[in-house]
């Protein structure tokens, strides 16, 4: 018999628990199958669970079908304990996504699909409530396609549709018109194939047809003899007994065997609430072991590599305990509800310190009852603040040296920014012969902890930490010099870089009466503008992106003027550069170089004593020298206008050719007179605001006939072409002129402002377009330029001129250049007539 850990997962109310009782039903491993809104599922065991109807927390139930025994995870659907959900869903070797029937894809589905996706694992899809659904299957198959073209309705056995997800699988068709179940389970495993099942858990319908799907195209783990599982919770059962949740891969455990020097007492198999005791587990099972104190969730049981969370929480909260004798006790109790729940990141300085990160208010109002029912204190939480992160713009090596007495190591580091999302990487790419056990010696400590950045001492992102190369004494160098060396070495290379300060953004989807989207619009506009992408008449759905911070606060207040009838959901999360950091990096009032925790300086020694270096003079006493060596700017060539007046260059002439009889501007026109400026302006005298030009740059080049042909085959040289025709133009006018140009789909990228000949040129950062950049300006700018914006977008148009602004077309800004440039040529016609000068200019007249 094969052993399946698979789980279930979905967003809230979807049917996951609902499901997990049509199955044991159906596999007569329970008599009497239990419905959530009757409160007696075996599952939902919790009162909070029951209470609420939703599931809290990850249970275990068993199943044996046919050939195959199956391990099933009920996680809980509802995105504050996404946590929860994360940690089981690491240890399965497939999971069920459930999908309702009734509302398809929904905005914390695509986020479990991304979950599934970064641990890669397989995938069926059971549409649940398909009895009340109003769509039929072909819809909801279109809508489930959203997440792979390769989602296929596996009852209809459609083999051609099914090969062109895989060569593999066309080159078996091709050859016998057919495919296999084994070619089909590989597929499933390797995440190739996505089948689904529509049917109803609440009746039991098609849930034996998932049974047997589940039994014919799964392929068991391959087991080797070594010990290898993984700690995936930790939990303590009614009497206080601590528990480690397990999942083994390989090998065997056994009761009184040692685990890290700690002895197991017991293993348990639990379905629901309930379990029973083995003397031992093996390959494939998931079980629960008492007796040991030290485990941590994510902790790995023998060989294997730990894995940390993909999801994080994006606010924090100050926890405060009730004021009496019990705060001793309660700090401890903390710690260990903290174990549980890792995501909490809680940090403990004393009893009037302590601090907490939370998924959403459902999360805050749980945690509260734990801590009432579990140690019968009252507690109270808010403080609300945003979770920041830090990354740096440019790549940097970074030095760390540790020499104190008897003591050596020395670390280069090279830290190079990564793409939005990316998270932290680790690579090894060693220049000298550091011997390779201090190599992994290094890439263990860059690993072990969360490194801050030097702003505000948020944690640090999107960025890879490459070791370069290092050097060790052979006889001082001792355990721990390397740590402290690493350390140094990632903080001196964030000093010499520049560091920017992130915030968490929400990719949100707002469903409100269609009567509120002027409210709607007016709210979020300051941050990026809204899109409607649905409007009915009667409902209206508006997609964008803002801050979570904004978001978070956001929601009540949208129930509030909706009257309760609008919904606010945040489908995607995400780390952008904050727009104004510097008062936020003053609020935090962190000094990088006062941090003796995350020092930024090296050890070094001399005469026979250690010292302390600040990190602006390593460079000068590092032994190694840097191994990226970096290139030295080249002062780039610029052109200072200088002016030369007519009398010089006339002087100049004389020199050179001998008295001339040579007329100057001024025998034409006279002297220019000096302009009267009033010392006072009288309250009723008009003072024209200057003139600012902003300017649509790929929208222009494409309505522009000359621009457009050549950005078919060059669309950099359209950008050139375009920025010297306003280059003159500015000339011309004597204005302000910023040429904004889209670079929202570049990954990463974080914009741009430089400055081209008398332009401002302007590259959008990611995820903003030049349309939200030209509002943005103009709002900011109205009250001290005359706007005008050079666009054909209509609602940019509309919406420029509600701030302020003075609109023209693409076409209209041709025409007013074409007509500036002739009038400008003709008027320094008018004023330099061709005079003649020399015999030679006498001789071609005659």
């Amino acid at each position: 018999m094969k052993n399946i850990v698979t789980g279930f997962v979905a967003h809230v109310d979807a049917g996951k628990t609902t499901l997990s009782e049509s199955l044991l039903y159906i596999t007569h491993t329970t008599r009497h199958q239990g419905r959530v809104d009757h409160k007696d599922t075996l599952l939902d065991f919790d009162q909070q669970e029951r209470d609420r109807g939703i599931t809290i927390f990850s249970k275990i139930s068993n199943i044996n079908y046919l050939d195959t025994h199956f391990t099933f995870l009920d996680t809980p659907g509802h995105v504050d304990f996404s946590g929860e959900m994360e940690r089981a869903l690491s240890v399965l070797d497939y999971a069920i996504l459930i999908v309702s029937g009734i509302d398809g894809l929904q905005a914390h589905t695509k986020t479990i699909w991304k979950l599934l996706s970064h641990y890669r694992r397989p995938t069926f899809i059971f549409v649940n409530k398909m009895d009340i659904s109003p769509y039929t299957k072909h819809e909801l198959l279109d809508n489930l396609r959203e997440l792979s073209d390769n989602v296929i309705d596996i009852e209809k056995m459609n083999y051609e549709e099914m090969a062109m997800a895989d060569d593999a699988l066309l080159e078996e068709y091709m050859q016998t018109n057919a495919l296999s179940k084994e070619s089909l389970a590989k597929a499933i495993q390797e995440r190739k194939l996505f089948p689904v099942i529509f049917g109803s858990a609440l009746k039991n319908d098609h849930v034996q047809e998932l049974l047997d799907m589940l039994d014919t195209y799964t392929i068991p783990h391959s087991t080797q003899n070594e010990l290898s599982a993984s700690v995936y919770k930790i939990d303590h059962d009614d009497k206080g007994e601590r528990l480690t949740y397990v999942r083994i891969y390989d090998g065997m455990l056994h009761v009184k065997q040692l685990i890290n020097e700690e002895k197991i007492n017991q293993i348990r198999l639990y379905q629901g609430n309930k379990y029973t005791l083995l003397e031992e587990a093996g390959a494939g099972s998931v079980v629960v072991l008492t007796g040991l104190k030290e485990t941590q969730s994510r902790d790995i049981i023998g060989r294997g590599k730990p894995h940390t969370s993909y999801l994080q929480p994006y606010m924090h909260y100050q926890l405060h305990l009730a004021d009496n004798e019990n705060q001793s006790k309660m700090l401890e109790n903390l710690r260990l509800l903290a174990q549980e729940e890792p995501l909490l990141n809680m940090k403990i300085q004393d009893a009037q310190h302590i601090e907490v990160s939370l998924m959403g208010e459902i999360q805050i109002e749980i945690l509260k009852e734990i801590i009432r029912e579990r140690y019968h204190e009252e507690v109270t939480i808010d403080s609300k603040q945003i979770s920041y992160k830090e990354t740096i713009l440019d790549s940097v090596e970074g030095v760390g040296h540790f020499e104190p007495l008897r003591h050596y190591a020395e670390v280069h580091i090279l830290l190079e920014p990564l793409p939005s999302g990316s998270g932290i990487e680790y690579e090894n790419r060693c220049m000298n012969n550091l011997p390779e056990n201090y190599q992994r010696l290094i890439m263990t400590h860059l690993q072990e902890k969360v490194h801050l950045g030097i702003l505000t001492g948020s944690p640090l992102t999107d960025i890879r930490f490459v070791l370069l190369g290092g050097k060790a004494h052979d006889k001082h160098t001792v355990g721990g010099d390397f740590r402290e060396a690493t350390y140094r070495a990632v903080r001196h290379a964030l000093m010499r870089t520049t560091s920017i300060l992130l915030e968490p953004y929400g990719k949100y989807v707002l469903k409100i009466p269609s009567s509120f989207i002027s409210k709607a619009f007016y709210d979020l506009d300051s941050e990026q503008p809204p899109i409607i992408t649905d409007d009915n008449g009667t409902t209206a759905t508006i997609k964008g992106q803002a801050p979570i911070e904004m978001l978070s606060n956001y929601t009540q207040e949208v129930l509030n003027y909706t009257k309760g009838e609008g919904t606010l959901s945040i489908e995607e999360t995400y780390y952008a550069p904050v727009k104004e950091p510097e008062e936020i990096i003053e609020q935090f009032h962190y000094n990088p170089e006062q941090d003796l925790e995350n020092p930024t300086g090296s050890i070094f020694c001399t005469h026979g004593a250690g010292y302390y270096v600040p990190w602006q003079m390593v460079e000068e006493k590092m032994h190694l020298d840097y191994f990226i060596k970096e290139e030295k700017e080249t002062a780039p060539i610029t052109h200072r206008k200088i002016h030369i007046s007519d009398e010089e260059v006339k002087r100049v002439f004389e020199n050179t050719y001998g008295k001339q009889e040579r007329k100057l501007a001024k025998d034409f026109y006279g002297s220019k007179k000096k302009e009267h400026t009033p010392t006072t302006v009288s309250s009723n005298t008009y003072q024209q605001k200057p003139e600012c030009l902003l300017v649509d740059g790929y929208n222009v080049i494409f309505a522009w006939d000359e621009l457009n042909k050549i950005a078919k085959t060059n669309l950099g040289a359209a950008r050139d072409k375009l920025l010297d025709i306003m280059s003159s133009y500015q000339g011309y006018r004597d204005n302000t002129v910023i040429v904004v140009f889209d670079a929202y789909k570049v990954p990463g990228n974080p914009g741009s402002k430089t400055q081209y000949h008398n332009l401002y040129v302007i590259y959008t950062k990611e995820q903003q377009t030049a349309d939200a950049y030209i509002e943005k300006t103009t709002k900011e700018i109205a009250n001290h330029y005359r706007v005008v914006v050079a666009t054909s977008d209509n609602a940019e148009q509309t919406i420029v001129v509600g701030h302020g602004a003075t609109r023209v077309s693409s076409r209209e800004l041709k025409e007013l250049v074409e007509h500036t440039n002739a009038y400008e040529q003709a008027e320094y016609h008018r004023k330099n007539p061709i005079v003649p000068d020399t015999p030679l200019d006498h001789l071609k007249k005659d």
